[in-house]
């Protein structure tokens, strides 16, 4: 006897009226099982399991939420499985001659709320974020993913910072080393000495004016230290050196 879980899909709603299926007759197949709510696993009584084999006749659920289909015929067959405040799903098997099969199925009550006048809407959410401009979408989603390391404009804001080096160089494993007649550079700890990271701006590689690009222009930083932490985006032949990417109020917007 087969026994499995299933997730219903969901479809539109079901609302007629069924005869219960007459006794097992001898040599066919059987389907029974338990009906319960996905989101708590609860029973669920009063829930039409739906023949469409032998003129839509169905059986309802019990108080513990089982179902006992006897009497059909082997082969493929379709049932839909309706209930009140849920949508209706539909499933289909293939019966052996015989056959006797045990399933649980499972409705979401989770994903609709039916209203008084039987209407489907989704639940009231309340919303309060500022939403993110298109262009900053990938920022967003890799910092997210918790590789690298980051910061937002509100985060320069706080800091005060005057300079990018300013602000990388609070970042666990940067470096900022001056002298020499050079100016100053960033260089990640696990790199060699000369091996400096590369620049990108507005997702553009740039090594001219990444570095001097100005502090009040700049809207996020991504700093990866190593050729692990860089996304495959960035990937380069000095990835290993690290790299830093920078988001700026005037870059091009996208679609």
């Amino acid at each position: 006897m087969a026994h499995h879980r299933i997730v219903l899909a969901c479809v539109t709603m079901f609302g007629a009226s069924m005869t219960p299926w007459a006794a097992a007759a001898q040599g066919t197949s059987r389907f029974h099982g338990t009906v319960v709510d996905a989101a708590t696993m609860a029973p669920l009584a009063g829930v039409r399991i739906v023949v469409h084999s032998r003129g839509d006749a169905a059986v309802i659920t019990d108080s513990a939420g089982r179902f006992d289909v006897r009497g059909l015929p082997h082969g493929v067959l379709r049932f839909t499985v309706a209930a009140r405040g849920f949508p209706r799903s539909n499933l289909v098997l293939a019966f052996a001659a015989g056959e006797t099969i045990e399933r649980t199925l499972e409705l979401d009550s989770s994903r609709v709320v039916t209203d008084s006048t039987g209407v489907r809407a989704l639940t009231p959410v309340t919303v309060d974020a500022t939403a993110t401009p298109a262009r900053y979408a990938d920022f967003e989603r890799r910092r997210r993913s918790g590789r690298g390391q980051y910061l937002t404009r509100t985060d320069l804001e706080k800091g005060g910072f005057n300079r990018l080096s300013d602000a990388v160089q609070t970042m666990r494993g940067v470096l900022v080393e001056c002298g020499g007649g050079g100016g100053c550079y960033i260089r990640m700890a696990r790199a060699p000495r000369g091996c400096l990271p590369e620049y990108f701006v507005d997702d553009q590689h740039n090594e001219v004016f990444g570095l001097q690009t100005p502090i009040r222009d700049i809207e996020g930083i991504e700093v990866y230290l190593g050729a692990s932490d860089v996304p495959g985006e960035f990937a380069g032949r000095n990835a290993g050196c690290g790299v830093i990417v920078i988001w700026t109020k005037s870059g091009p917007s996208r679609p």
